[in-house]
């Protein structure tokens, strides 16, 4: 037996919000996931970015509760340049959303940045900053 990652899961406050914020950065939720308690949003490679209300959550584990303090989880999206790193960091944050970190060059090669989403989970969005040495 082998386990496979198949979804990333994320716990949201506010499903609407959550949808809004993903969908800015491209992910296709179906037409109404806003109104839903679970929504999945399929990924390049087959995998699935799936969203749940905490009420759902406490659904099948009536003991849960949101984590507290600062998170130790982000998704890393991958930009096609650097210029579209700042774009996107500055799209969101303009549009009213936290910019944990902005963009800058750092020392592994990578234009990066961090904007939160609405339940501050981080989203890495990062580029490299020299085209790749071909194979």
């Amino acid at each position: 037996m082998t386990p496979r990652l198949d979804a990333i899961g994320l716990v949201v406050s506010d499903l609407a919000a959550a949808v809004t914020f993903y969908r800015r950065l491209g992910f296709a939720f179906p037409e109404g996931a806003e109104n839903e308690p679970h929504t999945e949003a399929g990924l390049p490679g087959g995998l699935r970015l799936m969203l749940d209300t905490e009420e759902t959550v406490r659904s099948f584990l009536p003991q849960w509760q949101p984590p507290t303090g600062g998170g130790r989880h982000s998704l890393a999206l991958r930009c096609e340049s650097p210029s579209e790193v700042d774009a996107v960091y500055e799209e969101l944050v303009g549009a009213g959303y936290h910019g944990e970190l902005k963009p800058w060059d750092a020392f592994w090669g990578q234009r990066y940045a961090t904007v939160h989403d609405p339940d501050g989970n981080g989203v890495d969005l990062f580029a490299p900053l020299a085209a790749a040495p071909a194979e």
